[in-house]
């Protein structure tokens, strides 16, 4: 191997590691709240919204929406995305609709595409609870 290709792949290898982890998250409005996401909503505390895979059966609550959100792995160099990273962005989104708590959550497996080394999926339902 040459000074060259060892410079390359120094220069390469830095290039890749530069990079940072990125996530994107969609949310989907329930059935007539698009009405009601015209008026101002009032951001909860991310760090106070609970999280559940399962249903909320002894409380009263409507219906915010269906959001979902992707971590990725930008990197090789970067660690996999993991379902504690996922919590952290369905909390963020969910507190942008004034969200108590997200139920139904479900993960998706870490996979690899084009734009990224990895990523992990998660969705679930944005609720708030009704006093």
């Amino acid at each position: 191997m040459t000074g060259k290709q060892i410079l390359r792949i120094l220069a390469i290898g830095f290039l890749l590691s530069s990079c940072a982890t990125w996530s994107t998250s969609d949310v989907e409005p329930a059935v007539g709240a698009k009405e009601a996401s015209a008026a101002a909503v009032e951001k909860s505390d991310p760090t106070k919204i609970m999280l559940t895979q399962d249903d909320i059966v002894d409380r009263p609550y409507r219906v915010l929406g269906d959001i979902e959100v992707t971590v990725n792995k930008t990197t090789l160099f970067h660690p996999d995305p993991t379902p504690e990273l996922v919590d952290k962005e369905l909390r963020e989104k969910a507190s942008e609709l004034g969200a108590d708590a997200v139920i139904l959550i479900r993960y998706g497996t870490v996979g690899v595409s084009f734009m990224s080394w990895g990523s992990l999926d998660g969705k679930g339902r944005a609720i708030a609870f009704e006093d």
